[in-house]
């Protein structure tokens, strides 16, 4: 179903297909790509809003999904319009909103000459991975820091899946319920504002605008947002960073990536881009390494054994081998992870903390996302023999586990 995402009371809308902003007129379809604009319509008799079925033009309640006639779903971009436009109605609980996520649409070959993003306002992605020996460089905390709860910094990084027919509002509400309960001090997010305990690096005009981007968010003073385009990104990553300053005034630079994806497709199957990936790597760690205190974060799409080992210098440490030795981690995992049962197995840690912090000490690194939604499941088709198969899998946040780190003074 095509959609807008902008709200009701905007003077233009975003194209669903092409991510184009159209002028607000009379034509019904995008001026570039011709996909038609869903109808939303405000009922004269109700402040709230309600979205008009495409199939059968019936105009249902923004909280419902489906169409109460013929069942037909509604884009959560549309929903999320909607709940936009009417604050008074959208549930207030922190986490319960983000803006509508996209598929990228940018197009293999596509190279886009991007400049370096001031300091007001830049996109986000996360990621590294380090199969690297512990270094002595790098203290890690056995014990509990005195006063951890005042001391102790917390950093997540979780990858959100664009999957937007796939209950996103619900699985939105529930990744904000994560945040609100480990309440961490930096947010990065790859893929996706409402926290108002946070500076977001991503301003809204860009979260409506971009097919594809990251987010950081931040409760810590001093906050210095940039964003970095990869020389050689044909899918359009970056580095994004953020400068916070800590409680006892010590300097920590945050950044995050999403290094360029695997995508094999006809006709050789082996568009892989480890290449890409590698060189992506050695370029964001030669421009972080220059600073006394850094942590690298986020999905780095890293396969240990197609790209060897992360080229990081001597001192970095990987926060996971370093913390939980001997334990696998696969952040992304189809045996485990139930909502995606049926896909071909894939067990892969593409979810990374790299370290080098002279100020700080590594304290404990956790995996969350891993529970199901309560009471909520989707229907998955598979094929077997020729057969088309109904499946009715759980639904969890994403399809990443998140990862979540804590430090403190050393």
């Amino acid at each position: 179903m095509s959609s807008s995402s902008s709200s009701p009371s905007s003077i233009s809308w975003t194209c669903s297909q092409c991510t184009f902003t159209n002028p607000n007129s009379h034509h019904p379809t995008c001026q570039i790509c011709l996909t038609p604009q869903a109808q939303t319509l405000v009922s004269p008799s109700s402040s709230k809003p309600t979205w008009s079925c495409k199939s059968c033009t019936f105009h249902n309640s923004y909280k419902n999904n489906n169409c109460q006639i013929c069942g037909t779903r509604a884009s959560a971009s549309l929903l999320t319009a909607l709940e936009t436009g009417y604050d008074d109605v959208i549930d207030p609980s922190v986490g319960s909103v983000f803006l509508p996520l996209q598929r990228c649409k940018r197009k293999i070959g596509q190279v886009k000459d991007m400049g370096l993003a001031g300091s007001s306002a830049s996109g986000l992605f996360s990621g590294v991975n380090v199969i690297k020996s512990a270094k002595n460089d790098v203290a890690v905390l056995d014990t509990t820091c005195t006063n951890e709860a005042l001391k102790t910094l917390k950093i997540l990084s979780y990858n959100v899946w664009f999957r937007e027919d796939l209950e996103m509002r619900q699985r939105m509400n529930a990744l904000g319920n994560l945040i609100e309960m480990h309440s961490p001090d930096i947010i990065c997010l790859q893929q996706s504002s409402w926290w108002k305990l946070y500076k977001c690096s991503v301003s809204n005009e860009m979260a409506f605008t971009r097919a594809y981007f990251c987010m950081q968010l931040s409760k810590m003073p001093g906050n210095l947002f940039s964003c970095k385009p990869y020389r050689n990104s044909i899918m359009g990553r970056e580095l994004c960073v953020a400068e916070v300053v800590s409680r006892e005034d010590k300097p920590l630079v945050i950044a995050t990536s999403h290094l360029e994806s695997p995508c094999p497709g006809p006709p050789k199957w082996d568009q892989m881009y480890s290449k890409e990936r590698v060189d992506q790597a050695k370029e964001a760690i030669n421009f972080l390494k220059q600073h006394k205190n850094v942590i690298f974060c986020g999905d780095m799409n890293w396969d240990d054994k197609l790209d060897g080992q992360v080229p990081v210098p001597d001192g970095w440490v990987d926060a996971w081998t370093e913390l939980k030795p001997g334990e696998l981690g696969f952040t992304y995992d189809t045996k485990t992870n139930k909502m995606l049962s049926g896909n071909r197995t894939l067990q892969k840690r593409l979810d990374r903390f790299l370290c080098s912090l002279r100020d700080f000490k590594l304290v404990r690194i956790e995996m969350i996302g891993m529970e199901a939604i309560p009471g909520l499941s989707y229907c998955k088709e598979k094929k077997v023999k020729n057969e088309v198969k109904k499946m009715m899998l759980p639904v969890l946040p994403s399809d990443h586990y998140g990862l979540l780190l804590t430090i403190c003074p050393s």
